[in-house]
């Protein structure tokens, strides 16, 4: 049985692993109108930045999964993160916006087993009625990341320059290599048997993905938290173009709206005493995409000023802190020896469908709130959508068995 001072120090570093992503992403948004100006170009081609980090951290989670199966979990990581150092140097003396693109899409690729691998750990030292319990607890750590981050960001840019925020990402990723080389547990041996072949490897993903409930819970999880990535696409240009504040105030703003995403992770915990994952994520996306559906609706109409659109996003993204945890531990559930290539094909998903979602917010742009709020709110309700198709399927699946 771990102790509690041991868990205490597992979760806080898995959740500092897992922030680098919100971190490489939050940090760097209030600088998108200097680095627009610094390398000739427009914001929305800087946005192709955030996307080309999104692809990069879907392409490369696909790669460290069977990585994390095969050598255990921490040699992995001791390569992605000193891959992650050196391309955020890259982007720090980035002359172009062309190099930018290319060093966050290798900083991705370094970053992402970051955010693999606390997924499969905690697979690895929890039961599986905990796991929803820990991965809140992770949020609480990694959500601090989008309070703080744009808001350190902005004021870094202010004092240095946006290249500064790249290198302290490279600094906080440098020591977070020292803490897990010398407090992270190694939580499983590597698997000499397991093979690195490309066939076994998308064979190991297919058997996963035919899992109904890892595609049920995962899909639904995924597309509903495309929206997210929506809003991080879109809010520098909402708030900072079209509602005219500063970059500090911008990171206020997303400082506040992601206090919500911490305070209802932690109110997961406390749901969980009375409910099952499964009810909470389904009650979640119900209100997730009436949220969005109101804020679409009250965008087209002109109806929302900008305390309006802040507190409706707010609400929006509160729910990111329930369905997160519990479509995590209900798609990982099935899963031991294949939980790294699990996590991996989870996480794939979500930034595959995160880039996805940042990118059509660029290609629409028309000016308006319009291509944020709406796909946000089609996030939403795709979301809940596939996890009420999904469900039926795994009720259907559960009687049948019970017949034979």
């Amino acid at each position: 049985m771990m102790n509690k001072k041991r868990r205490s120090l597992l979760v806080l570093i898995l959740g500092l692993l897992s922030a680098i992503g919100p971190l490489s992403i939050d940090m760097y948004l209030p600088g998108f109108p200097a680095i627009a100006a610094d390398l000739h170009t427009s914001v929305d081609m800087v946005s192709y930045s955030l996307s080309s980090f999104f692809i990069g951290i879907c392409a490369g989670q696909l790669i460290c999964g069977p990585l994390l199966d095969r050598f255990g979990r921490k040699r992995p990581l001791y390569g992605g993160l000193l891959i992650y150092i050196i391309a955020s140097l890259g982007c720090a003396m980035s002359n172009s916006v062309e190099m930018l693109i290319a060093f966050r899409f290798l900083q991705a690729i370094g970053g992402c087993v970051g955010m693999v691998a606390p997924g499969a750990i905690v697979r690895d030292m929890f039961p599986v009625n905990e796991s929803a319990k820990v991965f809140s607890l992770l949020i609480l750590v990694l959500g601090v990341s989008p309070i703080i981050a744009p808001t350190f960001g902005s004021y870094l840019i202010a004092a240095f320059g946006w290249h500064s925020v790249f290198i302290i990402l490279s600094v906080i990723v440098a020591l977070l290599f020292i803490a897990v080389v010398f407090l992270l547990p190694e939580s499983k041996e590597p698997d000499p048997d397991f093979s690195l072949r490309p066939k076994t490897i998308l064979t190991n993903y297919l058997t996963v993905l035919k899992e109904p409930q890892f595609y049920t819970f995962a899909f639904a999880g995924a597309i509903a938290a495309a929206g997210l990535f929506a809003y991080l696409a879109g809010s520098p240009f909402v708030f900072m173009n079209l509602f005219k504040v500063s970059p500090k105030e911008y990171g206020w703003i997303f400082a506040i709206i992601a206090a919500g995403l911490i305070t209802s992770s932690q109110l997961n915990t406390i749901f969980l005493r009375k409910f099952n994952s499964s009810q909470i994520i389904k009650v979640t996306l119900l209100v997730q995409a009436s949220i969005g559906l109101l804020l679409f609706t009250g965008s087209a109409l002109g109806w929302l000023n900008i305390y309006a659109t802040i507190g409706l996003i707010f609400l929006f993204l509160s729910c990111q802190g329930f369905s997160f945890p519990n479509s995590a531990a209900l798609s990982l559930a099935p899963f031991k020896k294949e939980a790294g290539s699990a996590s991996a094909l989870m996480g794939a998903l979500q930034m595959g469908l995160g880039a996805f979602a940042s990118a059509m917010v660029g290609f629409i742009n028309n000016g308006t709130s319009l291509p944020m709020t709406g796909i946000m709110a089609a996030c939403a309700a795709l979301g809940l959508l596939v996890l009420t198709i999904g469900q039926q399927k795994i009720k259907k699946a559960s009687t049948t068995l019970e017949v034979q």
